[in-house]
């Protein structure tokens, strides 16, 4: 039936317009609280260019490294780096030697044409790209020259070429060179010759050195990271800016140094973390529709689960944004116990995400604030699992802590070896988070318990106490009808810890599940006094109805004691839809023929067991009213009697709705028959004792019991 009932529900226009509805307004306070400052704050709002209002001075005396300056000498000492070049190429110094022959082997070759005139001769001179660049007079020296001159000329210039590469020649800086020409020429050499050597020398020399684009980078940024840090301090009460004044850059930076100053905040703020919330949303509703989809299409559930991150998202924005030791106290893993203990813990394990990713982004973009939230969440769901004792919760803050612990040791511990009392504050801080997140789950429980209609252990344990008003108006009005509660409890609860089930629940819910008996306890066979029985005078119909009705009845009473919807289950589930069979063949036998009765004015109109544990509860009441019916003389008619009841219910398609497995049913079959044959065993008869059983020496008569 719940089953129905939820895919019916996945499908309504009012499921899908709540659950988009909730998710708008979680994407939207989520976004609100990654932008907006939620206390009023004495913070300016400046910028830089912006004219200082009044005076800002320094709150405090405070030391910090200043970006911008270390940016500043950065720059200088990068500017500062010589531009790196190649070593001088020897390969290309061999080159040039081959090609000065060359040329000098084609200028002998001009010279030797004597039937040329010297105008052609300077034309096939100049027509040598290396020597376009020769002036007239060394043309005529280099024509004019005798032979034993230009011999001298040839072998000097391949030896000052020679000389002058196997230095540096850097690209772009060839008149350094040229001046230092004149000093690598023989002396030997007359001024013509010498002239017409420097000449051929610079049309042939070319660079042999190049820029190093990568190694000067390297050399620069190398540079860059030798600058240490700059230190900027400013003492208390100093200005930092004067009024009327524009803002600089650094003064922009000693603000923010001090968290004096608040941006502007422009509607384009919102685009960024409005996109990260409702991505996040979104994200958050698909995992539990993957993995948990019972919380989106549960009103009640899916309205805790936004309001539980909804406050925490809130306390996030006044402790996380503070940072320091307001952010380690921030206790993110109260979000993942409440979570877990009211919802699920696939549910918890979600929550704890969105929290740090949306605590992430309030903290600008900072990763310690997810860690913190995501491993505190995660450890709490792991360790916790069920919320069975108010210890279970405060062990889970303990394990909570040895991970915050973690995280702190993660980020700081590099930052405050210096500084060992700054470690010691955040441990501490971290410490205290672990007891302050356990505290507010436990109140977080007692709280939402009542008004989400949320089952947890204490309040089951609450429920479980025999001094509840219910259950001891049972006792006094239907006592043989609480005795067979506590039975029932009895027996589902051995079944419900074989198989794995809720065993806490289902024994609550036992006790509970005939409470309806209560209005009218004498009409249930258990109640009523040897050879009186009120439905011989009724009529079939009369009697069933009083029957049926107690689970209405039972309903009732369980919604004005305020019990929880899951105990409730067990009242109008626990028969299901089954038939009271005896007034049923009553009145077929009065009417004389079955097509005259309705049967269904002797069926419970349900639903069926939706759960293992309601299941559980119907096997347990029908097969201990039959046994304790039936007096079994041994194993084997104990069995037969628990195999044929649950046979039936399972061929009647009671159990279709519910979990249970054919393995289960195994299970729950050895379990019952085994705890049943020990409470309804076979007594012994003991012979009539005609006088008092002698006293013992300490003078207490002997008591024999059967």
């Amino acid at each position: 039936m719940r089953r129905q009932v939820l895919i019916r529900d996945q499908h309504s226009w009012w499921a899908w317009a709540r659950l988009i509805l909730l998710g708008l307004l979680l994407a939207v306070l989520t976004g609100a609280m990654m932008v907006l400052p939620l206390l009023p704050t004495d913070r300016v709002t400046l910028d830089v260019g912006g004219v200082a209002a009044t005076d800002i001075r320094a709150p405090r005396r405070i030391t910090f490294e200043s970006a911008l300056l270390r940016a500043e000498e950065q720059d200088r000492a990068a500017a500062s780096v010589d531009p790196v070049y190649t070593k001088p190429d020897s390969a290309l110094a061999r080159e040039q030697l081959d090609r000065a022959r060359q040329v000098l082997d084609y200028l002998g070759s001009v010279r030797a044409d004597t039937l040329a005139s010297v105008s052609r001769q300077k034309g096939w001179i100049v027509a040598v790209s290396e020597l376009s660049a020769l002036s007239d007079d060394n043309l005529d020296s280099i024509l004019g020259l005798p032979s034993e001159g230009w011999n001298r000329v040839e072998l000097e210039t391949l030896a000052v070429i020679d000389q002058a590469m196997r230095k540096p020649i850097r690209e772009g800086f060839m008149a350094a060179t040229y001046q230092e020409l004149p000093a690598l020429v023989s002396f030997d050499l007359s001024v013509e010759e010498s002239s017409v050597t420097i000449a051929l020398v610079e049309s042939l020399l070319v660079p042999n050195s190049f820029l190093d684009p990568n190694a000067t980078i390297g050399a620069q940024a190398q540079a860059r990271e030798n600058v240490s840090s700059v230190l900027r301090m400013f003492e208390a009460d100093e200005v930092i800016v004067r009024k009327g004044q524009r803002v600089t850059v650094l003064e922009i930076e000693a603000l923010d140094q001090f968290g004096l100053r608040q941006s502007e905040i422009k509607w384009q703020d919102f685009i960024s973390p409005g996109l990260m919330s409702l991505m996040g949303t979104l994200l958050l509703i698909v995992y539990l529709s993957r993995f948990q989809p019972g919380v989106l299409w549960e009103g009640r559930q899916i309205l805790l689960l936004v309001l539980l991150i909804a406050a925490f998202v809130v306390g996030a924005r006044l402790m996380v944004t503070g940072g320091g030791v307001l952010q380690n106290l921030f206790p993110a893993s109260a979000l993942a116990m409440l979570v877990l203990a009211s919802i699920g813990p696939q549910a918890a394990v979600a929550a704890s995400v969105y929290l740090g990713v949306a605590a992430g982004v309030m903290a600008d973009n900072s990763l310690e604030p997810i860690a913190f939230c995501v491993v505190g969440g995660v450890i709490a769901t792991l360790v916790l699992q069920k919320v069975e004792r108010i210890s279970s919760l405060f062990r889970a803050g303990v394990f909570v802590i040895l991970g915050n612990l973690a995280v702190i040791a993660v980020f700081h511990v590099p930052e405050v070896l210096d500084e060992p009392i700054e470690l010691v504050i955040s441990a501490a801080a971290v410490i205290a988070n672990g007891g302050i997140s356990a505290s507010l789950a436990l109140g977080g429980l007692f709280l939402i318990a009542p008004l989400f209609d949320v089952i947890t252990t204490m309040r089951l344990i609450e429920l479980s106490r025999p001094d509840r008003p219910l259950l001891q108006r049972m006792l006094r009005e239907a006592p043989a009808s609480y005795h067979h509660s506590l039975m029932v409890a009895n027996l589902a609860e051995q079944g419900a810890e074989r198989i794995g089930a809720n065993a806490l629940l289902t024994r609550v819910g036992a006790y509970y599940h005939d409470v309806g008996k209560l209005m009218r306890p004498y009409f249930f066979s258990e109640n009523q006094l040897e050879g009186v029985n009120p439905h011989d005078e009724l009529e079939p119909y009369a009697s069933a109805d009083i029957i049926l009705s107690h689970v209405d009845d039972g309903l009732d009473l369980a919604r004005r004691y305020r019990l929880p919807g899951r105990v409730r289950a067990f009242v109008c589930e626990h028969h299901g839809t089954t038939w009271a069979s005896f007034f049923y063949r009553k009145a077929v036998e009065i009417a004389g023929d079955a097509s005259l009765v309705d049967d269904a004015d002797f069926r419970y109109r349900g639903p069926k067991p939706q759960t293992k544990e309601t299941a559980l509860v119907m096997l347990a009441d029908g097969c201990e009213a039959a046994v304790r019916s039936g007096r079994p003389l041994n194993r084997e008619e104990s069995a037969r009697i628990i195999n044929s009841l649950i046979d039936h219910r399972v061929a009647d398609g009671q159990l279709s709705e519910c979990e249970l497995t054919l393995q289960d049913l195994e299970t729950v079959r050895a379990v019952f028959v085994s705890t049943l044959r020990g409470i309804y065993h076979p007594r012994i008869k003991y012979p009539k004792v005609d006088k008092p059983a002698p006293e013992d020496a300490s003078g207490v008569t002997e008591r024999v019991d059967a």
